[in-house]
C-alpha cells in the first residue's frame, strides 16, 4: 500500500466500495486512458462503458485495486452476449507492486 493510502477494506468493513472522490478520480483516469488509446476499443463508446461501471461498484473497486498496485486498466472489448466490458492491465511492464510474485507454493519453496 502506498503512503497516505488507506485500504478500502478497512474503511468499509470488507465492502468493496470506493468513496465518491475515489470513484470520480478513477473514472477520470479511465476516460483519459480510453481517449488516449482508441485503437484498443474500436466501436466502443465511453458513455456506455462509464454507465456500466457506475452501476457496479465492485467492478470499479477491482479496477481501482489494479490501478493502486501500479497497473493501467483499460477497456479492450465488449462481450455482446453478457453485455460486460472487458478490461485488461495495459501497463508496459509488470507493475512494481506485483513483480516477483509466485502463486504456486511448491514452486516458491523450490526457489529458496
Amino acid at each position: 500500500m502506498l503512503p497516505n493510502e488507506k485500504s478500502m477494506d478497512s474503511i468499509n468493513g470488507n465492502k468493496k466500495e470506493l468513496s465518491s472522490e475515489q470513484r470520480e478520480e478513477l473514472l477520470r483516469t479511465l476516460k483519459a486512458r480510453f481517449e488516449k488509446n482508441v485503437n484498443r476499443h474500436k466501436g466502443l463508446e465511453w458513455v456506455r462503458v462509464k454507465a456500466k461501471l457506475e452501476a457496479n461498484a465492485e467492478k470499479l473497486w477491482s479496477l481501482n485495486e489494479m490501478k493502486r498496485t501500479g497497473g493501467e486498466p483499460d477497456v479492450v472489448a465488449h462481450d455482446h452476449k453478457t453485455g460486460e466490458y472487458l478490461f485488461y492491465d495495459c501497463s508496459a511492464g509488470s507493475p512494481k507492486g506485483r513483480r516477483n510474485v509466485c502463486y504456486d507454493r511448491e514452486v516458491l519453496e523450490s526457489r529458496k
